[in-house]
């Protein structure tokens, strides 16, 4: 589910339920806050740079071709969405592009403050 968990909730969001600021709070912040994830979950300086670039404006339909789960299916399938993730950068590095997992291996294990 990870996936469509953030275009699951512009839903809501095109639905005039819940804001862009509380999406990036509830899906960015507040994990990173709960988990006491070091350096990650905000845009700062010296922070990692786990970001996505969204489409609020561009559909898509979730089909088996376009899943990138290991397991192979979704219970999205067949789902339109009217958002679209169209890049993804994980430690400020390129990752996803237009459909395309680029191939580079440069996550980094999660440290916790606790």
């Amino acid at each position: 589910l990870v996936q469509h968990a953030l275009v699951a909730m512009f839903e809501m969001f095109h639905q005039g339920k819940i804001s862009i600021e509380k999406i990036i709070e509830k899906m960015a912040h507040n994990p990173a806050k709960l988990f006491k994830i070091e350096k990650r979950g905000f845009i700062k300086e010296g922070y990692f740079a786990d970001l996505v670039i969204l489409n609020a404006g561009l559909p898509f339909t979730v089909k088996k071709d376009n899943l990138l789960y290991k397991c192979g299916w979704s219970p999205f399938e067949g789902t339109t969405f009217k958002s679209r993730i169209t890049h993804t950068f994980v430690n400020g590095n390129l990752v996803y592009s237009n459909g395309k997992v680029k191939d580079i291996h440069i996550g980094e294990r999660l440290t916790f403050d606790r």
